[in-house]
């Protein structure tokens, strides 16, 4: 494994776990999200378990490049339905960066994963 897919599954493993944590409790700010972007509360907390659970994937993946790759691809799927969900709802493309930036970064760490085996 390359220094750069490490350094980038970690990052991306950190920014997963402050994003995705949050939306597993049942907050006044959960619920304002999840109505602002009209979705279930429940879908956004399984969104949330699908991120923190993605970063614990990426962080085996540093020993284990198949949990590496999986994690990383199934990210990508999960961060474009959050740049689809905030454009349905017209925030426009600035509250979708994040989501759109980290999507990339998630793809990029896919290819390095296969690319290194």
């Amino acid at each position: 494994m390359s220094l750069a897919t490490a350094l980038l599954s970690c990052v991306l493993a950190a920014f997963m776990t402050f994003a995705g944590a949050p939306k597993l409790s049942d907050t006044p700010r959960t619920r304002g999200m999840a109505e602002h972007l009209r979705v279930p509360t429940g879908l956004l907390r399984l969104v949330g378990l699908a991120e923190v659970a993605a970063a614990t994937g990426l962080l085996v993946g540093l020993f284990a490049t198949w949990a590496g790759v999986a994690a990383a691809a199934g990210l990508v799927v999960l961060l474009l339905g959050g740049v689809a969900s905030h454009l349905r709802v017209k925030d426009g493309f600035a509250a979708a960066a994040p989501a759109f930036t980290a999507a990339v970064v998630a793809a990029c760490v896919t290819v390095l994963h296969v690319a290194g085996s």
